[in-house]
């Protein structure tokens, strides 16, 4: 069984625990940290605690992590587009409308499913239905994303997420023509309270999130943009491209409904680095540009759309 052992920082101070600790250790879900507590394999100071317990600064935070379960996913063969592979990590270049892990309504054809057919050795941080991943992009976003196929691996990239050293670059188009050529979207993300299925931006029960864009290309209803990432929080660069009033192109959860042709939203992470969990060399890799929205910057060019 492994330990985590952390101390809550004085910024941290009347949170719950839960919270606190995916702040801490942004690998390991909120539902997650739950199950555990209630499985008394968290302590405070020594102590069980319950699961709206307020930490205090100085709490010192011991989780007993379980060894993995027996995975119960099924592997699938399929073609998956490979860009980086050895002992400790994969690179997979993610399609759209591939989901990255099961869940209930998705227990098969994921993107899990597939890498435990081509890899047996995946880490076990996240769980059974999680093995080996580090961080998710959604469904219908294409691009690039990490596998860690040993625990060691996964720790060690979660730290580089949560440290903010990971290079997470990404391209998007948006509705709107954003009038200056750079700019940063620095506020808090949360789940909505009128619909549990978005996030929003929100100062309750909400985490830090970051990002900053570059404008690339402007077109006459549309913008095409770079995006990086200092935070990883769900649907992250959709809420908040949707907070400054441009909404991403083809997004049907957070765009308008009339939009350009295209089957999700036209958001792609092109980019993705950082340092190797063994050999600590800095590594980057990239993606092109999705077959749909190559077509669609094609189109804007030519004012088609």
């Amino acid at each position: 069984m492994n330990q985590i052992q952390m101390k809550v920082p004085d910024k941290y101070e009347h949170q719950r625990i839960d919270k606190v600790i995916a702040n801490l250790q942004e690998d390991i879900s909120r539902t997650q940290i739950q199950q555990w507590i209630k499985e008394k394999r968290i302590t405070i100071n020594g102590t069980e605690i319950k699961t709206n317990y307020k930490c205090i600064a100085g709490d010192q935070i011991l989780i007993d992590v379980p060894e993995p379960e027996p995975l119960e996913v099924i592997p699938e063969q399929m073609d998956l587009d490979i860009v980086y592979e050895d002992n400790d990590v994969i690179v997979v270049n993610k399609p759209r409308g591939m989901v990255v892990h099961p869940a209930p309504g998705h227990m098969t054809g994921t993107l899990v499913n597939g890498i435990m057919a081509h890899c047996k050795d995946l880490s076990g941080i996240n769980g059974v239905l999680r093995p080996g991943i580090v961080h998710r992009i959604d469904k219908d976003t294409t691009g690039l994303l990490a596998v860690a196929k040993n625990d060691q691996s996964h720790k060690h990239l979660g730290e580089q997420m949560k440290a903010k050293t990971a290079t997470r670059k990404y391209k998007a188009i948006v509705h709107g023509v954003i009038p200056h050529n750079k700019g940063t979207v620095d506020a808090p993300i949360g789940r909505d309270k009128r619909d549990r299925q978005k996030m929003t931006v929100t100062d309750e029960n909400s985490r830090d999130a970051v990002t900053h864009f570059n404008v690339l290309e402007r077109f006459s209803k549309y913008t095409y943009i770079e995006c990086i990432l200092e935070t990883g929080r769900t649907h992250q660069i959709r809420v908040h491209m949707d907070y400054i009033g441009f909404q991403m192109a083809g997004d049907p959860k957070y765009g308008p409904k009339k939009t350009l042709p295209i089957e999700g939203q036209a958001l792609h992470a092109e980019t993705l680095g950082f340092v190797h969990p063994r050999t600590e060399q800095y590594m980057e890799f990239s993606a092109e540009l999705p077959n749909d929205m190559k077509r669609l910057l094609d189109e804007l060019r030519r004012n088609l759309v």
